[in-house]
């Protein structure tokens, strides 16, 4: 780290609802989201942001061999299945993962589940800024998209472990 990149990261940093790189998430998540910290706008241990999984939707399940992760819900109602066990998600539910525990989100409401995650070391958001399409705050949804066909090999370069049966 350059001495110039260090003074960049001495003042405080405040970020807004639409602060962030933003990304419309493909299937089976649909929804968005907004990374808010990176190694691009401050020096921390980890990343973080906001995900917003849309109705009947489910980020899948998957497991991080190298990064600790922890999700919290901020609005909507669903369920997080960690390990083999299901949890009520809603409004204040926090679920910190270490590495290799298998873990998906499931929306089954009629309304966006909302959660807030960290994960440590960073690298989640290059994840989604390789699979998903760029989103303008305000916009309107696109249709359902699917992953991209290298989706396992970005998992791999990223922050994922190998491949998990669901």
């Amino acid at each position: 780290m350059t001495n110039a990149t260090k003074e960049r990261f001495t003042e405080p940093l405040v970020l807004h609802d639409n602060d962030g790189d933003s990304h419309w998430q493909p299937v089976p998540a649909n929804g968005y989201v907004t990374v808010k910290l990176t190694p691009d706008n401050w020096d921390g241990p980890f990343s973080c942001g906001v995900q917003v999984v849309a109705p009947h939707s489910y980020i899948r399940k998957h497991a991080h061999d190298r990064n600790v992760e922890a999700v919290f819900c901020w609005g909507g109602k669903g369920k997080a299945v960690v390990g083999d066990t299901e949890h009520p998600m809603e409004a204040g539910t926090l679920v910190m993962l270490p590495r290799n525990v298998p873990h998906k989100f499931v929306n089954d409401s009629d309304e966006d589940l909302k959660l807030f995650w960290t994960i440590s070391p960073g690298g989640l958001e290059d994840f989604f800024r390789q699979i998903g399409r760029p989103r303008t705050p305000g916009e309107p949804a696109p249709a359902n998209f699917p992953r991209p066909e290298n989706v396992l090999e970005i998992e791999r370069n990223t922050v994922f472990a190998a491949p998990i049966e669901d």
